[in-house]
């Protein structure tokens, strides 16, 4: 389909100047603007805690732009970089078509320059963020993919991405994924997935994970220390805090649980929020995974200020080997701060605006804090998210349940009123269908 045989008009979420109001409104539909462009219909559509940002005014835009970063649907129009195979370029412009099933990582990216070859997708030079001044979002019923065959995953073809699983059993269960559950690939999963592969993989960390001490933990293998009894049992015991139980931190903490089980490490992981919905809702949610998804340490759900004492008791006022901060903001680095031990590691996925961070270097100093901040390379991440997705169907894969992370799919005539819910956490994850 070419983009000349496209409806004229569609309907899209737009955010206008300076802040907390939206606007469902008829735009023209995208067309095709560069040969590595694809054109997607939309089916399913999101709003994300960092689309709040934007929301409150403190995200950076200052134009009116569609908004939101995550969408699903399927390919409608291709520019003329596809159907050919040229060495050197993404192999989805040779495979992809259209009428394939695809899903968007929240920023575009080209796939073939030396940041993106080493994972590092978020920070692509020429890669963009849907629903920004320089990019419309996916909240719409159309929407423009630029570097397409660098960005896109397409659903049709399991077997162009890497997977724990093989190759059957990836089509097998594509078949039973719901495109709502496949949508939260396009940032939420990644991103959770992403904030709990740094910490338990972080280097503060590794003296715990392997059993050797400083500095030997990061070459174990060097120098035999087998007859030095040089930790305790005690000393290998990991204790992590998650700060913010939005759908990024539920997502954070169930991959955080599933990297500690599967690994059969020893730990102790604290998630906390002070909405007492959305602690009651991660209480849920953990209650309900089987015990190969949470392990056989010890988990608590705290308020902030039963925190500081959950941790002192777990630790003996040590404090936490790592923090994953998914908020964006000062009082959560604030909180991360209080909890993580000396030599310890903040790990911050949330969206952080203009304020200064609420650190003197004296304080880094003197903890010897290593901090980890900044966007998720989504599209690096997509593999093991998608493998998360798949064992977690029953947290990812309803709709309005109490254990389900989804809560609720609406037409876009009540996106006004779902950006003011979810701004005022009284509800969770919403689902947008643009056709309803």
């Amino acid at each position: 389909m070419s983009s000349d045989s496209l409806p004229k008009m569609q309907k899209a979420v737009r955010w206008h100047p300076p802040s907390y109001d939206v606007r469902v409104e008829e735009i023209p539909v995208p067309k095709l603007e560069h040969p590595d462009d694809a054109i997607v219909k939309v089916k399913y559509t999101a709003i994300c805690g960092s689309d709040l940002h934007v929301y409150r005014g403190h995200g950076g835009p200052t134009q009116v732009h569609t908004i939101g970063h995550e969408f699903i649907g399927e390919v409608i129009s291709l520019g003329e970089s596809f159907g050919k195979s040229v060495e050197g370029r993404p192999p989805l412009y040779a495979t992809l078509t259209v009428g394939n099933k695809v899903v968007a990582p929240f920023t575009a990216n080209c796939g073939e320059c030396h940041v993106c070859r080493l994972g590092y997708t978020g920070r692509c030079p020429s890669g963009v963020l849907f629903g920004c001044d320089a990019l419309d979002g996916g909240q719409a019923q159309y929407v423009r993919v630029p570097k397409a065959g660098g960005t896109l995953f397409n659903l049709d073809d399991p077997n162009s991405w890497i997977s724990a699983l093989s190759s059957d059993e990836r089509i097998s269960v594509l078949k039973t994924l719901a495109d709502t559950s496949l949508l939260l690939l396009a940032d939420i999963l990644p991103t959770g997935v992403f904030a709990a592969t740094q910490a338990v993989n972080h280097p503060k960390v590794l003296p715990m994970v392997t059993g050797v001490p400083w500095p030997y933990s990061f070459a174990p293998e060097a120098v035999d220390t087998s007859s030095h009894n040089l930790l305790q049992p005690s000393d290998k015991v990991l204790t992590f805090a998650v700060v913010g139980l939005g759908p990024v931190g539920v997502c954070a903490t169930i991959s955080l649980l599933d990297i500690l089980a599967t690994r059969q490490l020893p730990f102790n992981v604290v998630a906390i929020d002070p909405t007492e919905s959305r602690r009651s809702k991660m209480q849920a949610i953990y209650d309900g995974i089987d015990k190969s998804g949470k392990g056989t340490g010890q988990f608590s759900v705290s308020s902030i200020e039963g925190a500081k004492d959950i941790v002192d008791t777990w630790t003996a006022g040590i404090g936490c080997s790592a923090i994953l901060e998914v908020v964006g903001n000062n009082s959560a680095l604030t909180l991360a701060y209080d909890l993580v031990r000396p030599f310890g590691a903040i790990v911050s996925v949330g969206v952080h605006g203009e304020p200064q961070v609420p650190f003197e270097g004296r304080q880094l100093y003197n903890k010897n804090v290593s901090l980890d901040f900044g966007r998720c390379p989504a599209r690096a991440m997509f593999p093991p998210a998608f493998d998360l997705l798949v064992k977690r169907q029953d947290v990812f894969g309803h709709v309005g349940e109490e254990t389900s992370l989804i809560h609720k799919v609406v037409g876009f005539d009540e996106a006004v009123q779902a950006y003011d819910d979810f701004d005022k956490g009284r509800c969770g994850k919403v689902i947008f269908d643009p056709w309803k």
